[in-house]
């Protein structure tokens, strides 16, 4: 399963919401019988790649339309 797109506003960041939304992700990922979740992130997004990896995803090569693209940073949790 291939999460894309999230996004939390400033106002509510730092609380634990994108940690919460990834994990029920993942939950519905699993109960469709996906093995794992990959996505996208860009390198100026530490944040975004400070979430993923607290929450067990590891950088894997660049797949798709990142191949090849410096500025991504791709991940994948096996669920």
């Amino acid at each position: 399963m291939e999460i894309k797109r999230m996004f939390t506003l400033s106002l509510f960041r730092g609380r634990g919401f994108a940690g919460k939304v990834l994990k029920e992700l993942e939950t519905w990922a699993a109960e469709l019988n996906y093995s794992k979740c990959i996505l996208e992130t860009g390198v100026r997004q530490p944040e975004a790649i400070a979430l993923y990896k607290k929450s067990g995803y590891r950088i894997i090569p660049n797949y798709g339309q990142y191949a090849g693209i410096e500025n991504s940073v791709c991940f994948q949790k096996d669920l």
